[in-house]
């Protein structure tokens, strides 16, 4: 009809195609990054850098002030 929905239609159908695209790279990002930070936790101890903490507080599902010892340690039995 318009021209206005012929390029909302077109910016749907690009980022469906980024989405798929991207996704696939990012996901192994994510293991990557994983085995990483598991890596940096298994050799310090609390307090960690600020990327640390961060990638904890979102696998603890904690704020990162509130993640104890326990809890790191508990998630490296879990991996």
């Amino acid at each position: 009809m318009g021209a206005r929905r012929i390029r909302r239609e077109q910016v749907a159908t690009d980022q469906a195609f980024s989405r798929r695209t991207n996704g696939m790279r990012k996901m192994k990002e994510h293991v990557r990054r994983d085995t990483r930070m598991i890596d940096l936790v298994k050799k310090g101890t609390l307090p960690y850098t600020p990327a640390v903490m961060s990638w904890l507080s979102s696998k603890l599902d904690k704020p990162s002030t509130k993640i104890g010892q326990a809890d790191v340690e508990g998630l490296l039995k879990a991996k």
